[in-house]
């Protein structure tokens, strides 16, 4: 197994958090939007519009590897695979210059050949409610319904686009070597648990 870690990881669920300080006590490289930031600089689209295309899969039934047999010409999905295809490279890229955690965008599905630990972290909607209110001033105040529908929606946009552009399911166990419940485990015994599996 390479020194590179993966983490998908449910809205609220406290992976990148965990994933970053992770990458701290191993020394490691940390990418999450640093991957985006350089994407943009390697192309002509800006960091909005690469976001805005990681939040919803742009064909309505096929995976890539599908649509890019049988699919007839559609310039829309042409520009999302290109996007994909560059952000892949940045992915790569990255993975080649050091040990490194790096926080969603199908990196366990992109680094597949380098054999990366590949982690997924959910949690009870309670507790991901609460991270939420936590760590976002913005989403304090929300009610109930509203917040519990963000949370829903984020993680039907990122399985969406998970499922585009691979072809796997995002979140089934077999897809990862790692699927660990946050909501009654301790933050720092998570990460001592990772550290002794890599």
């Amino acid at each position: 197994m390479e020194r590179i870690i993966t983490i998908g990881r449910e809205y609220g669920s406290g992976g990148r958090e965990i994933g970053r300080r992770l990458a701290e006590k191993l020394q490691f490289a940390f990418f999450d939007y640093q991957i985006v930031t350089e994407l943009a600089k390697r192309t002509a689209f800006a960091e909005e519009y690469i976001l805005s295309i990681q939040e919803k899969r742009p064909y309505p039934v096929l995976p890539v590897p599908t649509v890019r047999m049988w699919a007839p010409p559609n310039p829309m999905l042409d520009q999302h695979l290109e996007v994909f295809l560059k952000e892949s490279e940045v992915i790569r890229d990255m993975a080649d210059k050091a040990p490194c955690v790096i926080v969603g965008r199908c990196a366990d599905y992109v680094l597949r050949h380098r054999n990366p630990l590949r982690l997924f972290f959910y949690a009870d909607i309670a507790d991901r409610m609460e991270r939420c209110r936590k760590r976002n001033e913005e989403q304090k105040s929300l009610n109930h319904d509203v917040l519990r529908k963000i949370i829903t929606q984020t993680d039907k946009n990122r399985s969406r686009y998970y499922e585009f552009l691979s072809g796997q399911k995002w979140g089934a166990k077999e897809n990862y070597d790692l699927c660990i419940n946050t909501s009654s485990a301790d933050t720092e015994k998570i990460i001592q648990c990772v550290i002794s599996l890599l």
